[in-house]
């Protein structure tokens, strides 16, 4: 009896020692199976994160182009534009070229009409001095030495002038039913034209009516000549001649009836109201 229990003893032990085996077994394969799912987990993660990897290595080469495009465009735009202001510089230096050739040129056929007409005045004045001695109009033969003595030095300040650009044509004015045009140079001229001439009439008007003269404004050396301030090259002197005159009469008028219809004078100097200025050149600015 004692001998069939020591065996049922020994036979639970082994049972037991064989299931203790076989859950080592079992939790040493857990354990495998762990280990390799995670190295697999593992795997398939760096599998995945390469791609990634790529793409931003794509990426970066792709930015790497687009910045390197664009240096280039705006290189080659910046030099285009170099380009083109060295070209226009080119334009502009041969038009200034131009210009200035043309107003030597101009400048020489002014220069000669100048000596014509300064002959024609020395002739003019010497016949209308004796003229004024014979009938002893002492007042007007002053105002006609003084105001060739005032051309004189106007010629010599003409030999300075220098040509400049004034811009466009950008004013119009109306003359005998017919439009001008001219820039902002020439309509200041022809504003200093019904100024200066207005001046200069009133002087000679003075000057006759001090004489007790009859009225008489186009026999006044300053009519007849009428180019003293001129000096423009944008508007004929044709043109300023004739504007010169349109203030002569009105300040010939004031100067002898001595009144302010047309302007002011006064301490030697006289000037034009602005509204009769405004009403005989009729001066348009253009957009």
């Amino acid at each position: 009896m004692e001998q069939r229990e020591a065996q049922r003893a020994a036979q639970q032990g082994e049972s037991n020692q064989r299931r203790e085996q076989y859950r080592q077994r079992v939790q040493q394969n857990q354990g495998q199976q762990r280990i390799q799912q995670e190295q697999d987990r593992q795997r398939v993660q760096q599998n995945q994160e390469q791609p990634r990897w790529e793409r931003q290595r794509q990426q970066q080469q792709n930015q790497q182009n687009q910045d390197f495009e664009r240096r280039q465009r705006e290189q080659q735009e910046q030099g285009a534009a170099q380009r083109q202001q060295s070209e226009r510089g080119r334009v502009f230096s041969d038009r200034s070229n131009n210009r200035q050739r043309d107003w030597r040129a101009y400048q020489e056929q002014r220069a000669n009409q100048y000596r014509q007409e300064m002959f024609r005045r020395q002739s003019y004045a010497f016949q209308q001095q004796r003229l004024l001695e014979q009938q002893r109009r002492r007042a007007q033969l002053r105002y006609q030495q003084r105001y060739l003595e005032r051309v004189r030095q106007d010629q010599l300040r003409l030999q300075n002038w220098r040509y400049s650009d004034y811009g466009p044509y950008n004013y119009r004015y109306s003359r005998g039913g017919s439009y001008y045009e001219t820039n902002r140079y020439g309509a200041q001229m022809l504003h200093q034209a019904v100024s200066n001439g207005y001046e200069e009439g009133y002087r000679a008007g003075q000057a006759d009516r001090e004489d007790g003269w009859a009225y008489s404004p186009e026999n006044a050396i300053g009519y007849q000549d009428s180019s003293y301030g001129y000096d423009g090259y944008y508007v004929d002197l044709s043109e300023y001649r004739y504007y010169f005159r349109e203030g002569f009469t009105r300040g010939y008028e004031d100067g002898y009836y001595s009144r302010s219809q047309y302007g002011r004078y006064s301490d030697g100097t006289g000037g034009i109201l602005g509204a009769i200025l405004e009403q005989i050149l009729n001066l348009q600015l253009l957009n």
